[in-house]
């Protein structure tokens, strides 16, 4: 016979067992938990998850040899360590998928218009609200240790780089947001995420993905080695290719940074 106890027991809480590591200022968050991830090495039982944040990176970067703006304490500056060793080498990308979609759906919370902007960007309407960079190690075929080092833009309200297209949730809402409460919402969602990939839903994930992808109907203009032109998503593929058919019918299959997204104001 079940207690009133047993029928009232409250869910366990799916952080309790992440580690979050509060920091000042470093260089990168990311190079933060290679530090903490060498000072482990031999040990049997690493933590499921390690998330640092900082109120400030010295030497935080975009995708390439992109630098990342952000004013000191205003945004949210984190990296979490996991280990998905159930992902095969083949399949990562499904990785960046899934961080994808836990950003998007974190965002989505707080305004409408949060798009995924291939490969991992997030985006509100046409400007950029959140980067993230993934690294992986590998071991026999599977993912060992996965870095997952990301900025989104929370209330920052001037930004002064040259950065084409920076947005921040103040920017948009006119108010400061809690980002600690953002922060722990969003590793919620990359957690559960992540689950899915583990319980083999990549389908789910891969028709999620598709659905709140930027630019993901019509034609819009782009340019590659060869120059601009204008094309509609076909497809992302499982490896991360994004496929594109132009106006003349041909289609295109492009791998990060081979294809430049052009928004109407842009010269050819």
């Amino acid at each position: 016979m079940l207690s009133i106890h047993s029928l009232f027991k409250r869910k366990k809480d799916p952080l309790a067992d992440v580690h979050f590591i509060d920091i000042d200022e470093t260089d990168s968050t990311s190079n933060y938990i290679k530090s903490i991830l060498a000072t482990l090495d031999g040990v049997e039982e690493e933590p499921r998850m390690i998330v640092a944040y900082a109120d400030y990176q010295t030497a935080g970067r975009g995708q390439g040899t992109n630098t990342w703006e952000s004013e000191r304490g205003k945004n949210l500056l984190f990296s979490i360590c996991c280990h998905p060793v159930w992902v095969p080498v083949t399949s990562q990308f499904v990785i960046s998928k899934a961080v994808a979609l836990a950003l998007r759906d974190a965002l989505a919370e707080y305004t409408d218009d949060i798009a995924i902007k291939w490969p991992n960007d997030i985006y509100w309407r046409d400007s950029k609200i959140s980067g993230t960079i993934i690294e992986n190690t590998i071991s026999v075929r599977h993912i060992a240790d996965c870095i997952i080092g990301t900025g989104v833009d929370v209330n920052q309200e001037v930004f002064r780089s040259d950065a084409p297209n920076p947005v921040s949730l103040k920017q948009i809402l006119g108010h400061d947001v809690d980002r600690m409460k953002l922060l722990k919402d969003i590793v919620r969602r990359i957690d559960a995420y992540l689950e899915e990939i583990r319980n083999g839903n990549y389908e789910k994930i891969a028709t999620l993905y598709m659905s709140y992808l930027y630019r993901s109907k019509g034609f819009y203009a782009y340019r590659d080695k060869d120059g601009r032109f204008e094309a509609a998503v076909v497809e992302v593929e499982d490896d991360g290719h994004l496929v594109l058919r132009d106006r003349e019918g041909r289609v295109r299959s492009y791998a990060f940074k081979e294809v430049e997204f052009l928004q109407d104001y842009d010269n050819e």
